[in-house]
């Protein structure tokens, strides 16, 4: 399919883009082969192809869903500056 410069003209006051009128002949062509480049992409047989989101097939690991405090609390406390009966201690904030 090829266009003329009227056509992009056209297309580029649609999309909204200032387009110099020394660029319109450029841009033609360019636009041109690009649908041309679709129209091959057209003829090629896809049936029987599913469709894919990804090129590559892959499924994400799952695990189960349990709440648990991860069993680390004594190394997890070991980093606060002051620990008062198993919690962190910190200044107050609120008078």
């Amino acid at each position: 399919m090829a266009l003329d410069k009227e056509t992009v003209a056209h297309i580029a006051t649609l999309a909204r883009i200032r387009v110099a009128e020394a660029e319109l002949e450029l841009l033609a062509n360019e636009l041109s082969h690009i649908l041309s480049w679709v129209e091959q992409l057209n003829e090629v047989d896809t049936t029987g192809v599913a469709p894919m989101a990804s090129a590559a097939a892959a499924s994400l690991p799952m695990r189960d869903d349990a709440v648990n405090d991860g069993g680390c609390r004594e190394a997890i406390l070991g980093n606060a500056p002051r620990v008062a009966r198993g919690f962190f201690t910190v200044p107050k904030v609120v008078e």
